[in-house]
């Protein structure tokens, strides 16, 4: 089988052309121009046989990203498994949000970011802006050791801790706090696409809401005054985000759309 005979392949069977070439270019480790130019190039028995088991899964909606064992994120090549969500280009908003308040934050401002998965959100935003001082937080230990993987090989300092949204900061204090929390209702139809991610990472039932109260509930406490606090969000959840975050007591309310121009970042500044 060469390149043209097995892209050909996959594309009869229903994957589109690019996630094709995109998935035989990572096998190769080759650029995807390169396949163009170079069609007529034999794969080995070894390499057809791994295509052959990465086409399968992927029909079956294994995510690219955890055949590949990475994904790209603010322009971070992350590691990623079973364990962790596959970061999302949307989630780039609240990083980019984050950035623009950062510099108004002190000298070097404390950060935290809760449900880190791969750790995307927090080295994203150390890797922008090195003076932050961050924490990222995550109930499960593979994502957490994810994380922490991720943050040795790309050589950014971030401390990594282990436990339930709040439970392990204690009575600590920061200047940004940050969150990409489970909220995709209990009943979503799109959830049995997302099978093979963590569910507990997608959806926490329900409304969907009830990660984001959690967080919004106990923010006060952690946050130094005027501080901020920023949450991902359903296409569908900024009104009720938005009422939430006023009912706290939070002010300075905004939302941020993402890449297909819904609102999916909320967020708040406690007062001074």
């Amino acid at each position: 089988m060469n390149i043209a005979q097995a892209l050909a392949e996959a594309r009869s069977r229903g994957l589109d052309r690019l996630e094709a070439q995109l998935l035989l270019s990572a096998l190769l480790g080759v650029e995807r121009g390169w396949l163009i130019s170079h069609d007529d190039a034999e794969l080995t028995p070894v390499q057809a046989s791994r295509f052959a088991d990465w086409l399968a899964q992927r029909l079956q909606d294994v995510p690219l990203a955890y055949l590949v064992g990475e994904k790209e994120f603010h322009g971070l090549a992350l590691q990623v498994d079973a364990h962790t969500l596959v970061p999302r280009p949307d989630t780039e908003v609240l990083v980019d949000w984050a950035l623009e308040l950062l510099p108004g934050l002190g000298a070097a401002p404390r950060v935290v970011d809760l449900g880190t998965g791969s750790g995307a959100i927090a080295l994203a935003v150390k890797h922008r802006h090195p003076a932050a001082r961050m924490t990222a937080v995550d109930l499960s230990p593979g994502a957490l050791a994810m994380a922490a993987a991720n943050a040795r090989r790309l050589g950014l300092a971030v401390e990594c801790l282990a436990g339930d949204w709040w439970q392990p900061l204690a009575d600590r204090r920061f200047e940004l706090i940050l969150s990409n929390p489970p909220y995709i209702a209990g009943d979503d139809p799109h959830l049995p696409a997302l099978r093979h991610e963590p569910l507990t990472a997608l959806t926490p039932g329900g409304d969907g809401l009830s990660a984001l109260r959690t967080l919004i509930d106990g923010a006060p406490a952690h946050l130094a005054a005027g501080g901020w606090l920023l949450l991902e969000h359903g296409y569908d959840q900024a009104a009720a985000v938005a009422a939430a975050l006023a009912e706290r007591g939070f002010v300075a309310l905004d939302c941020r759309r993402d890449l297909g121009g819904q609102p999916r970042v909320s967020g708040g500044r406690w007062p001074a």
